[in-house]
């Protein structure tokens, strides 16, 4: 019974630990759109850099939420 847990909680972390690639791909995008709209209008740099760095926060804090709910599993419960 306690091998199934342990199994139960590893399958459980390793599917938490998806969602940190989704959080890497998403900030690529984002610098992605920026780096393509500045050079495209230059003038708009300031404005376009704080949007991309509201957009990494959100990203970012994705994959900080997916690693947190791994460790959770794995340690915690």
């Amino acid at each position: 019974m306690n091998n199934i847990v342990t199994l139960g909680k590893y399958i459980g972390s390793g599917i938490a630990t998806i969602g940190t690639a989704g959080a890497g791909v998403g900030i690529a995008i984002v610098f992605a759109a920026t780096i393509n709209g500045t050079s495209r209008n230059p003038q708009t740099r300031g404005v376009t850099f704080q949007q991309a760095i509201t957009g990494f926060a959100t990203s970012e804090a994705t994959g900080t939420f997916c690693t947190m709910i791994s460790f959770t599993t794995t340690y915690a419960v």
